[in-house]
């Protein structure tokens, strides 16, 4: 914290290319139910420190990226309506696993895609390989760009999970206990044992005023307790400060997220595995615009994952030639 001429203040390290971590300026009160009882009493409510765990032989890293090639316009073939946009697409996911004090990608996966509400739309085969056409309904509430977005999100949340079984395939048998760590929400993907949804940034409060409060007096490594929480969909979470070098007061605080149907005790002990695994990993700001909360091996996989998505240029001028022919 700095004093300039009698005000307060303190500097974010978050990269505000990635906007903020925590969106104070938009931060609103969320509708959704929340059971504050799940590992403790309300009134029991207060910063929870490490315990003594098993850690797992091995964490795995799920994440994935993606990335707009080109707008394209598809025509009508019977010539009854203007041509209709859609975006061709690249996207992959990856998983790097964390064990023996080395980190190792052992799966990846990229895809490209045409994504459109053009019922006559097709796969658009190009040198750089075949996107694959992904044909939405156009919604009347929704801006065009809103579906088309959400469509091309929902194809990369599905080849997170084809990656994350790929993983877990390639390391039986080499690798005994495990910790699946899915950068992002775990919507979706909630059925996979030894799994947490890893969110970094902050747009909605979950909490009650002063329990809200209390999430940013948590000193690292420490956690709120275990919150059950239904919004169109239900889930375990809680609150995690990574360790951090001073900053506002959410400063290097991530929300963990477990499955709905893990029972009390289990889901506590998940939610201490956390706190024993997670900081290790967790990024420095001279080596990481987004630190602590970028952790190493997703901020590593998302370099590899961008590279493998191929020369956006050289991308381009394939769909260039593909839609000259």
């Amino acid at each position: 914290m700095t004093a300039v001429a009698g005000m307060n203040f303190s500097i974010d390290s978050w990269d505000p290319g990635y906007g903020s971590s925590m969106e104070a300026e938009e931060l609103a009160r969320s509708g959704a139910e929340v059971e504050l009882e799940v590992e403790v009493p309300t009134e029991q409510w207060a910063p929870i420190d490490p315990s003594p765990v098993s850690p797992p032989e091995a964490v795995l890293f799920v994440d994935g990226v993606r990335r707009i090639d080109a707008r394209v316009w598809i025509d009508d073939p019977a010539g009854m309506n203007s041509a209709s946009i859609g975006l061709c697409a690249s996207y992959a996911a990856g998983v790097v696993c964390c064990c023996a004090g080395r980190a190792h990608v052992v799966a990846t996966d990229v895809r490209r895609g045409v994504f459109t509400v053009a019922s006559e739309a097709g796969d658009i085969p190009t040198s750089a390989g075949v996107y694959q056409a992904f044909r939405s309904a156009a919604k009347d509430d929704k801006p065009l760009a809103v579906v088309l977005s959400s469509a091309l999100q929902e194809q990369l949340a599905e080849t997170e999970l084809d990656t994350a079984g790929e993983a877990r395939r390639a390391i039986a048998g080499h690798v005994g206990s495990d910790l699946l760590v899915v950068d992002g929400p775990l919507s979706g993907r909630t059925h996979l044992p030894r799994a947490v949804g890893f969110i970094k940034s902050h747009q909605t409060t979950y909490l009650p005023g002063e329990l809200n409060a209390m999430v940013g007096r948590l000193d690292p490594h420490q956690r709120t307790p275990v919150f059950l929480m239904g919004t169109t969909w239900v889930r375990h979470s809680w609150y995690l400060r990574l360790p951090s070098v001073g900053g506002p007061p959410w400063s290097g605080v991530v929300r963990v997220e477990a499955a709905p149907h893990l029972g009390r005790a289990e889901v506590a002990e998940l939610a201490n595995l956390t706190q024993s695994v997670l900081g290790r990993f967790a990024s420095v700001e001279y080596k990481d615009s987004r630190a602590p909360q970028n952790l190493y091996p997703i901020a590593g996989l998302e370099r590899d994952l961008r590279h493998r998505l191929g020369d956006q240029q050289f991308v381009y001028r394939a769909l260039r030639r593909a839609a000259a022919r």
